[in-house]
């Protein structure tokens, strides 16, 4: 199963890539993990807020995979368990749909987005940076993967 993070921002530390790149790497073979980055609309005092949503929002869909499942990360959606989400990919593996997994811009997703999600998933109660959401994001995907192969990275 192809997943996908689909990430407004383009410049992010060389701790997050590190990160990122050592949990993708860790992915099995037929489960790949990818990161799109989208670059995200500029902003001044003089546009309003929502116009930059609607605009990022264009960018974000012109990147969806046609048919693919879309979960957006946002503070409001529900907190799912390791085993919870090690669930949902097994069940989302056997649809034979991909999955893109979408975090928003400083300023979130437009409601737009939102809507159209299959799921919204909260990853803490807390704001976390949006680099820190993507290595969170990439070792708890590893993390329901190993769960589901029955390796023994996740000893919960």
């Amino acid at each position: 199963m192809r997943l996908r993070i689909l990430a407004l921002g383009t410049r992010v530390p060389e701790w997050v890539q590190v990160g990122y790149a050592d949990y993708a790497r860790r992915m099995p073979r037929d489960w790949p993990l990818e990161v799109i980055e989208i670059k995200p609309e500029n902003r001044s005092a003089t546009r309003p807020i929502e116009q930059v949503l609607a605009l990022e929002a264009t960018r974000i869909e012109a990147q969806c995979a046609p048919g693919a499942r879309r979960i957006v990360l946002d503070e409001k959606g529900q907190g799912w368990t390791s085993a919870v989400l090690a669930q949902k990919l097994a069940t989302w593996d056997a649809s034979g749909r991909a999955a893109d997994f979408v975090i928003g811009s400083a300023d979130g997703l437009a409601p737009a987005i939102k809507a159209s999600a299959d799921a919204a998933w909260s990853l803490s109660a807390g704001t976390l940076p949006h680099g820190l959401v993507r290595v969170i994001l990439a070792e708890q995907l590893y993390r329901a993967v190993s769960l589901l192969r029955g390796h023994p990275y996740h000893r919960a």
